[in-house]
Order: C-alpha cells, then structure tokens, then sequence
C-alpha cells in the first residue's frame, strides 16, 4: 500500500473505548486544564484536586463477575468487516435489517452513526437458563482463521458465528457471569451511538433484573437512570404456576445524558371523556378534581377557612382533617373567575375545581406502571405475528403498541431508531406504523443475529432456517400489507436488507516484522480490493461503494441519496450528496486523463478510488498529477 492508499480509520472500525478516552481528557482539557499535559493526564494532580477522601480505596462499590475484564477487552478490538448490500435491494430505503453477529455489527455502524441514534430498544436473552447466545466473545480473527478453525462457513461465506452459539444453562457455574460478559460491550457500544439526547430502552425479566440495573448503572451511570417501568405482559394468572405467577416484565430506562426530554403521551378517548361542559362554560370543556387536600389544619392552619355556599349562603368548612386548597386571598380570585362547580343546581355540600382541557398540558405525563390494557399483553403479540407470519413461529414476541409506546416518549418525527435484539421486528413495525400515522419520517436499523431454529419448531416446518429470516419476512410482509392499505403514503416505504461480511479491501497487517512479510504484503497491496466476488445481479462495485459510504461515516443506507451511477468518460462513476451538501464521487474504473478533466468540471468536495485504477507503466506518474491538479483546486483525492 504506497502513502496515499487506505489510512487506518477506514480499514477498521473505530476502537471504542479509546474515542471515549479521547473524550474525557476533551471534557478535563476544558473544566480542569492543569491536569493534562501532552494530552496526558496527570493522576496525581487530579488526587491532589480531589482531596485523599475522594480517591477510591480498594474496596469500593462495584459490580464485578468472573470474566468481567475480558469482557471490556472485547470493547476495545475493531472490525475491517462491512455490511454487504443483498442483490434486491431498492434504490433508496428508509428502514435497514442487519444480519449478523450483533456485537461485531455494532463495531461496524460505530463509523456512521456515532452520536445519531436517538432511542435504542433491545430485547436481549432473559437468561432464563433455556436462552442460547454468544459467549465468550472473540471477532478478532479472520473469516479465513474462523474458517480453519471451525471448518465451517455459511453457503455465501459470510461471517456468521453460528457455532459460537451455546445455551446458557442455570447449572453452569458461571451463569450470570456469561451474560453479562455478553451485555456489557454490547451496551458499551451502543451508548456510543446515541445522541447526547438519546435514550435506551432494555426489556428484561426478574432473573437478570438486578444485574442489569447495576451493569446500565455502570456504563450508562447511575445519575443517567429514568425509570423501571412494569410492563403487565398477562391478563390472567397461570393456574398452574406452581409458586407466585410473574404478571410482569421490567423495561429499563436510561438517557445518554441529562439532556433527554421525554414526551407527553396523547391522552386516549377515555381520558377524554372525563372532560365535559356541564355548566356551559365559554371557555370549553373540563374536568374536575378535589378542592380539598388531605393536610389537617394544624399542619396548614392558613388554608382552613369557612367559604360561602352560593346557594345556601351558609359557611361551609373543609372538615377537621383536611383543608381548602389554595389560600383565602386565591379562593376568591378562583370564586370570581368562575373555576368552582358546586353540581347540578350548585347541590354539592363542597365544590370541585375546574380543570379545562384547553389549559393543560397536551397529553399526560408518562408513569412507570403499563398495564396491557394500555400497551398490550404476550397474546396480543402472538396473534399479530400469527397474522403475518403464521402461528407459533416465534416464541413471545412483544406487542407492537408497546413498541408505540416507547416511540412516542422517546422519539421525533424524523428520529433514528436501533434495535440489535430485532427478534421478530416489533420495532420496524411500530415505526413504519407511527410514520404512517404522524407523517413522520423516522428510520429503523434492526440488527438480528442469524440463530438457527430447531428442525422440530414450528418456524423450521414452515420453511425458516434462522431467527434472521423471520425478521426479515415480518418487515415483508408489513411493508406489503401497508402498501396494499395505504398506497398513497407508502410509495417510498423500503427496507434495505444487509449481511455482516468480509471487507471487499484487502486489510495491512501491523504484525508483518520482517522485510520479507513487509515486501509480500507492498506487493499483495498492488490493488487493494479482494478478487472480485461480484455476480451479475450484484456486481462487486455495488458491495465496495456499500463498505466505503460506511467507513467514510455516510451510512450503510448512502444516508444523502446516492444518484444512479453516471458515465464520466467511459467510466462508471458513483455521485454522493454529503452531509454538507458537498459532492463525492467514487469511481473503481481504469483512470484516464478524459476522466480528470470531467472530475474537475464537476467540481466535487472528495474523490475516491482504487489504486488499481490507475494502470500501466506510467501508472505512478498519473497517480501523481491527479493529485497535485485535484489539490490545486481544493478537491480531496482519497486512493485505496
């Protein structure tokens, strides 16, 4: 690879834990600048700053398991794989499913979409000693050393994991300790990817309840926690249960930071109809509440006073245990403004307060108790999966109105949503529904791990062979049965539809110490693209274009609208709007001094292409005017 190929930033993904590194010393740099000196950190000024009392000691409050620091090893290794395009992929699409190893997806989108998700939901494995999952982690090798080692390989030689996959069983003696050595750098991730106003919502039940809670505490912080909301998941007690019948799952509610601001829940026609015009009050309707408060007068001895009954003229007093609301001074301004009802023909022996629906806040505050009533229960999410996708093809899928539920605190209308634990694609659903709904325009990543079924399972028998292939007929079939409902306001509706792989781009070994490695690989590197693996449905620019929008931090999806490839002197050239409204063009055919003249009358921001472009025996030369021309007028020339 000469100097002016593929740097480092685009051969793997990011290293997590050093961006968060970089961050903090930012953060000291700025509010406590004596503590860092050539960018390095002075502890023992920061002691000093903290006083001794401050520092920890070697016994402290923690979470520790066994595991715990392979576990954040795991955070700190990066990934050269991309997401690979599937051949019938539309030409725009506002939804993506990922197929996967989740971890090492979440490594990949961290280029992309670092800080621009606003909510993630996941459904993760309960641990409920039946779950099966991947542990312990290991994606620093090869697909070719996974291949050697395991001797296997999926049909399109995708990295997939499969026989990584182990149950979890409550015998083994390490069973919390295998998943939340699964968890822990998967949340690490994905706290990378919200927004500084971003939010996550995790589903569990009571058997990793209290570790999740403390693991979240950990990573998210524990100043960053909102709620454990109780989901009712039943309607009715099993009978059969043989000890206390668990009606309820936990939903943990954590923001990146202090700057999420949660919606207000639109009331339901049921909370509507508590509010009436029953005196005919111009001011519209309203609903009533006490005019009396539960304090006793020698607690609040200003607020208990006689007032005049309007009918009777008498003195009516709060009672000896409670007293009015509001002060003597307030009572009448409430009595002139006409806020007191007193019932029909002023018969109440104590008034209500009028609260009119105009005055109050647009919608109800969110609480932490979610009955199914409200949001849904398990059957409900069985019978709509049922509906799509046929009966009992997977197990205890959430609910889509539980989905909408979150949505509607958590998100905007043009909101980036995540889901890793994509299961059946509740989430996609939810979303394609509340844009439907709200004229949002919100987008859905799923990511969804490719677990194969049980040849005995239902989902087997009716032609499934992974958990994957079930989210991916579910977000089919809605986008369908949405299409066919609403043809008017679905036309751009599209799922993209990616697969965890390889990169297309051969990748520079920092472990070749010998002159003899290093001249293999300068000479390796003569083209920095893999052999072509393209097909004719698919040809293998489509899958290098997909990897580097990626890893130059556009999207997996070309994020600001990828143009059809266009002939610029007889070579296909890939036109991208960035972010800026700048241009970028991407071409992997054989350059020529026609084609420069036509890159320079387009005038774009950024240039990409392979070193192998440039050919023959006067390729060097070539390569070198094109970057000292390009350079002159301000235009970046990338070369891989």
């Amino acid at each position: 690879m000469n100097n002016n190929t593929q740097t480092d930033d685009l051969g793997h993904s990011p290293d997590a834990l050093a961006q968060r590194k970089a961050e903090l010393l930012a953060l000291l740099a700025q509010t406590a600048p004596e503590l860092i000196s050539d960018n390095q950190l002075n502890v023992a000024k920061l002691q000093e700053l903290l006083g001794e009392d401050r520092v920890a000691s070697d016994e402290h409050y923690e979470l520790s398991w066994a595991g715990k620091t392979a576990a954040r090893r795991e955070i700190q290794k990066t990934s050269s794989h991309t997401l690979r395009p599937d051949a019938n992929n539309p030409a725009q699409a506002q939804h993506m499913l990922i197929e996967g190893e989740n971890l090492e997806v979440l490594r990949v989108l961290q280029k992309s979409y670092y800080g621009k998700v606003k909510m993630i939901y996941i459904d993760p494995p309960y641990n409920t000693g039946n779950d099966s999952f991947v542990y312990p982690d290991n994606y620093s090798e090869t697909l070719d050393e996974y291949q050697r080692r395991t001797g296997e390989k999926n049909e399109a030689g995708y990295l997939n994991k499969q026989s990584l996959w182990k149950k979890n069983s409550k015998e083994s003696g390490q069973y919390h300790s295998a998943w939340l050595s699964m968890m822990y750098p998967r949340l690490y991730l994905a706290r990378n990817l919200l927004r500084d106003d971003g939010v996550i919502f995790i589903s569990i039940d009571d058997n990793e309840a209290a570790n999740l809670k403390l693991l979240c505490d950990e990573v998210f912080g524990s100043e960053n926690f909102i709620a454990n909301v109780l989901w009712q998941k039943k309607y009715a007690v099993s009978n059969d249960d043989p000890g206390i019948a668990p009606m309820h799952d936990h939903i943990f509610v954590y923001q990146k930071t202090p700057s999420f601001e949660r919606n207000l829940l639109p009331r339901t026609e049921k909370q509507l109809l508590r509010y009436k015009n029953l005196d005919n009050d111009p001011r519209g309707d309203w609903g009533s509440d006490n005019y009396v408060s539960n304090k006793s007068r020698f607690e609040r001895p200003t607020l208990w006073y006689p007032i005049k009954h309007p009918k009777s003229g008498a003195d009516v007093w709060p009672d000896e245990s409670a007293v009015w609301r509001y002060s003597k001074d307030r009572h009448e301004t409430m009595v002139a403004e006409n806020r007191l009802y007193w019932g029909p023909g002023q018969s109440y022996e104590k008034p209500r307060l009028k609260r009119f629906l105009t005055e109050i806040q647009d919608g109800t505050v969110p609480s932490t108790w979610w009955p199914f009533e409200m949001v849904g229960h398990n059957d409900e999410g069985q019978k709509e999966t049922g509906e799509l996708i046929g009966k009992k093809i997977f197990s205890t899928p959430k609910p889509v109105r539980l989905l909408n539920q979150i949505l509607s605190i958590a998100t905007k209308s043009d909101s980036l949503i995540l889901d890793f634990f994509a299961g059946s694609g509740t989430i996609a659903q939810a979303v394609m529904e509340l844009n439907l709904k709200d004229g949002g325009s919100r987008q859905c990543i799923c990511v969804q791990m490719p677990e194969v079924l049980d040849e005995d399972s239902e989902a087997y028998k009716a032609g499934y062979r992974t958990i994957a292939d079930i989210t991916r007929a579910r977000i089919d079939k809605v986008i369908a049965k949405l299409k066919a409902e609403h043809p008017d306001k679905t036309a751009k509706l599209a799922c993209a539809h990616f697969t965890l792989a390889p990169s297309n781009f051969k990748v520079w070994r920092g472990d070749a110490n010998s002159a003899e490695a290093l001249r293999e690989q300068l000479q390796l590197f003569q083209s920095a693209e893999k052999q072509a693996t393209g097909t004719q449905d698919q040809p293998a620019q489509t899958a290098m274009l997909a990897e580097l929008l990626l890893k130059h931090g556009l999207g997996a999806l070309g994020v600001h609208a990828i143009s059809k490839p266009t002939d610029m002197a007889g070579a296909t050239v890939y036109r991208v709007l960035m972010p800026d409204n700048t241009l970028m063009l991407l071409c992997f055919d054989p350059y020529t001094e026609a084609l420069k003249t036509d890159i320079v009358q387009a005038k774009p921001a950024q240039v990409v292409m392979l070193n192998s472009c440039f050919v023959g025996p006067k390729a060097d030369e070539l390569l070198a005017n094109l970057q000292l021309e390009l350079a002159g007028l301000d235009i970046g020339l990338t070369v891989i």
